[in-house]
């Protein structure tokens, strides 16, 4: 039997340079769990994936001589040189098998909110453990040149010139480079409806509300309530020019879209009045069931709702929801499959958490109360040691992880028809029972 190849450990130095260091295997943590990576464990590093210097904090690297796992302060070959962890912000539709492995220096401060996989080298390129759950190039950048994305911008400044909605996506598209936001002007795929300036959640890893002032967020929330003509007109547009065109409330520049439903449930009613076409979806932390009724009898076509934990004590640690609780959430999703409509779990999924035995017999157990048609693995932007604390304060003591990838798998042996992927669905391929292409 063949000695086991690991890819390399890389780091990088103060002024943000990224190295392999020769001699050192990369590591990869979950919770507990640290173990150097092999090769047959990882991939390249997908196109669009990022790499990120972690500040304040060490690289846990393994000595490959000395068969022993270490915390590199400083360069091993460059003595004096400062070392830091470096984390891959992987591309979407990847789940990410472990965390970048490190330990915080003295006064380390929370991370920004991204994903932190592990990443190493090997050959000629960087490599990341991921599993890929969705093929589909809704999100490829490369399909997304700007001046492209600038050119659908001028069109449709033509075409829907005093609507504020459509203005609101022009900041999202140029400026904070929204994939959802440059697929509108595109005319590709699914077209974002925010609306709500407000949110009954203080989740922890919100992107576009942090209250303490500990985390930056990553982009201001919309400032104003679009109108239901403002909302019908973005809509109709992308409905009309695009095939299986799918318009979606709740993105990550809004609060919870429930807290605009006097505004959608109208809005829904315009297009629905028009046409018959497209996939008009609502992705919801799911809190109030008393607002979604009257959104399904407008119309609404598909609901999906963001969960960490299907535990109740986990969830409500990172939701920490005001006026609802996590049986209102379940009550939604009841309601949902009482009206056979397509639910999606938008699965926040952290290593080290997620694969531990106490969440996976969890949501086994779920799945089988809960008519759930698909699972969109996402990645939990957070802080990952931070995570894991808040989620032992809720949850209790946690075993030691199954791994995502068994995880992934166990599922799908329980339940063959559910689907994976990481995007909602047009309507067409509702009950095809078909994963995305």
């Amino acid at each position: 039997m063949g000695k086991t190849r690991y890819i390399t450990a890389v780091a990088a130095n103060l002024a943000g340079e990224i190295f392999d260091l020769p001699g050192y295997a990369a590591l990869g943590m979950a919770g507990p769990l640290i173990a150097p990576i092999s090769v047959s464990d990882a991939i390249p590093l997908p196109h669009g994936g990022e790499l990120m210097l972690l500040p304040d904090r060490s690289p846990l690297v393994y000595n490959l001589r000395e068969e022993r796992i270490e915390q590199l302060s400083e360069n091993p070959f460059e003595p004096g040189e400062k070392l830091f962890p470096v984390a891959a912000f992987n591309s979407p539709g990847y789940v990410i098998k472990e965390v970048c492995a490190y330990e915080e220096r003295k006064g380390a401060g929370f991370l920004p909110l991204f994903s932190y996989g592990a990443a190493g080298w090997h050959g000629d390129g960087f490599y990341s453990p991921l599993v890929r759950v969705d093929w589909e190039k809704r999100q490829d950048l490369r399909l997304m040149p700007r001046e492209k994305v600038e050119k659908g911008v001028a069109k449709m400044r033509k075409t829907l010139p005093e609507n504020r909605l459509r203005a609101h996506l022009e900041r999202c598209a140029l400026e904070y480079g929204c994939p959802a936001g440059k697929n509108f002007f595109l005319g590709r795929f699914e077209a974002p409806l925010p609306t709500a300036s407000a949110c009954n959640a203080r989740c922890l890893g919100c992107i576009s509300q942090q209250e303490e002032g500990e985390i930056p967020h990553s982009q201001d929330r919309i400032g104003f309530t679009p109108t239901p003509e403002e909302i019908a007109g973005v809509a109709l547009t992308h409905i009309k020019r695009v095939k299986r065109a799918v318009v979606s409330f709740g993105q990550g520049c809004e609060g919870d879209p429930l807290m605009a439903a006097h505004v959608i449930e109208p809005a829904i009613r315009l297009i629905r009045k028009e046409t018959d076409a497209g996939t008009i979806n609502i992705n919801t932390n799911a809190g109030r069931p008393d607002l979604l009724e009257p959104l399904w009898d407008a119309g609404l076509d598909s609901i999906r709702v963001s969960i960490n934990s299907v535990r109740e004590p986990c969830c409500t640690a990172y939701f920490r929801p005001v006026g609802y609780r996590y049986s209102d959430v379940m009550t939604s999703i009841g309601n949902a499959g009482t009206r056979g409509k397509f639910i999606s779990l938008n699965y926040l999924n952290c290593p080290g958490f997620t694969d531990t035995p106490e969440e996976a017999d969890a949501l086994l157990r779920f799945l089988e109360e809960y008519p759930i048609r698909m699972i969109q693995w996402r990645n939990l932007n957070y802080d990952p040691l931070r995570y894991w604390q808040e989620m032992d304060r809720a949850g209790g003591p946690h075993g030691e992880p199954l791994g995502m990838e068994n995880l992934l798998n166990r599922i799908r042996s329980r339940f063959p028809k559910l689907l994976y992927g990481y995007f909602n669905p047009p309507k067409e391929r509702f009950f095809d029972g078909s994963d995305p292409p």
